[in-house]
């Protein structure tokens, strides 16, 4: 699956005014994947301890339920380029919004453990389709001018999604007077969490019936015509149609289906450009982000915060995820992909550093003294904004831009199943880990956040400005 040839005169690096709204539609409602991924990835926060309570289950079981989603994810991400070959970028999003309401359903009417664990595989195959076919349409619709921000569209619905679904749970929790298993019409309240997923997986669906289908894919099942409709339509009429469907067309003959060999260098295994694709979307986990989505509310408290203060830390986490896509959004075009991504290690680097400093100071009693709980409360929001306004966008900008186009596809998709499986590694651990040294968690995490800065001096070419067609 791999992005429209971009036409190298003026016309086709602006986007026409009259078009652009336009253009964020489609966008927009393309980006509705990345909302339904941010919720689902996020909505079990309110709902582990509950969990841990109804099926009296230890760490590590705990630890499997919540990240054995993620093996769907990774399975989801790399199958999900060659499905939208096949069948069309369009149909891959109505798959995924079947996926995501059926597990909606499943996850919210669990009947045992196992049960539950095979809803949220199902949830997580949705989830890893969407984290593909979400940046590589919107890529392939973007005029390469606002392509950076447009291809923003994405992390933005992810951060979203993540606080909408915070506040949701905060809504429900209060709703039960607090109580994770508090009965709210027949159900538990965890129970009301994980199923009220289905209003957006529902709207998803709905949305994917109102955008057109990516031009490079209509090219490439012989629409010829419609191709022209949609090229209209997100880069205006004054462009010479004629030319832009034969630069697609002489793009399209130039590369082949990329497969899983075209990714294979002599040396190494991969070639190069693989291994820098693969590096920055682990190091995007590595880095622990996703505790503060997946185990949040149980982590402060672990530390003496009571249900209703830390379902609302967890929120207020996720609001600051927002304010820091957003000023991405506004950068990455500006000063580039790199000097981003530099900014956020260096301010993930210390502001893990000062969480693992105030987690040592937990008592024997589970709690942290005043000022070394402060310290981890800010810390814990300044993390989540250097993430949110570096890696959390420009992976996945750089993702859709900085593979050649005849490897893009394949490209794409292994360093997203990379993504997930670093992603599960450490969903999987922190349990465990933080029952063994949680101050010793967050150093393990610094640590990785600050080898990201020679790994980008070293490694990551700079995207910014570039034709999806001079990459590689």
């Amino acid at each position: 699956m791999t992005s429209t040839a971009q036409p190298t005169g003026s016309e086709g690096r602006k986007a026409h005014p009259e078009h652009l709204g336009h253009v964020i539609f489609i966008t927009a409602a393309a980006a509705m994947g990345g909302f339904l991924f941010g919720y689902d990835s996020s909505v079990i926060n309110g709902a582990v301890e509950a969990i841990r309570s109804r099926y009296d289950v230890g760490s590590a079981l705990l630890a499997q339920v919540i990240a054995i989603a993620l093996i769907g994810c990774a399975i989801g991400a790399a199958t999900a380029g060659r499905i939208a070959d096949r069948i069309g970028r369009i149909r891959v999003m109505q798959i995924a919004s079947v996926l995501f309401t059926v597990s909606a359903v499943g996850s919210a009417l669990p009947f045992a453990l196992w049960d539950l664990a095979f809803w949220r595989i199902i949830g997580g195959f949705a989830i890893g389709m969407a984290s593909v076919i979400g940046p590589a349409y919107i890529a392939e619709v973007s005029p390469s001018a606002y392509r950076g921000r447009l291809g923003s569209f994405q992390q933005a619905a992810i951060v979203i999604g993540i606080a909408v679904s915070q506040l949701v749970n905060w809504g429900i929790l209060n709703l039960a007077d607090g109580d994770q298993r508090g009965k709210i019409a027949g159900l538990e309240a965890w129970q009301w969490m994980l199923g009220v997923m289905v209003i957006p997986a529902v709207l998803y669906g709905l949305l994917s019936f109102a955008i057109p289908e990516s031009p490079r894919y209509l090219i490439s099942a012989g629409k010829v015509s419609r191709a022209k409709e949609v090229l209209a339509e997100v880069e205006g009429h004054t462009v010479n149609l004629d030319t832009r469907v034969t630069e697609i067309q002489e793009a399209m003959r130039r590369e082949h289906k990329s497969s899983f060999k075209d990714l294979l260098g002599s040396k190494m295994g991969f070639l190069p450009i693989v291994w820098v694709g693969i590096g920055l979307s682990v190091f995007q986990q590595l880095v622990g982000i996703n505790v503060a989505f997946y185990y949040s509310s149980a982590l402060w408290q672990s530390v003496g915060i009571d249900p209703s203060a830390s379902f609302f830390y967890s929120f207020t986490t996720s609001i600051i995820n927002i304010i820091g896509t957003v000023i991405a959004m506004v950068f990455v075009d500006k000063i580039g992909r790199r000097p981003l991504a530099l900014i956020g290690s260096a301010g993930m680097a210390i502001s893990l550093a000062l969480e693992a400093w105030a987690f040592s100071a937990k008592t024997a009693a589970g709690t942290l003294p005043p000022t070394e709980g402060t310290v981890a409360l800010i810390a814990a929001h300044v993390f989540v904004l250097f993430f949110a306004l570096s890696w959390g966008v420009v992976v996945w900008v750089f993702l859709g831009e900085m593979f050649p186009n005849k490897i893009r596809a394949a490209a794409l998709g292994v360093a997203a199943c990379a993504q997930w499986i670093a992603n599960w590694a450490i969903t999987a651990s922190f349990p465990s880990l933080s029952d063994w040294n949680l101050s010793g968690t967050y150093v393990i995490y610094a640590v990785f956040a600050l080898l990201s800065i020679p790994f980008v001096l070293k490694f990551v070419k700079e995207t910014k400005g570039k034709a999806l067609e001079e990459m590689g």
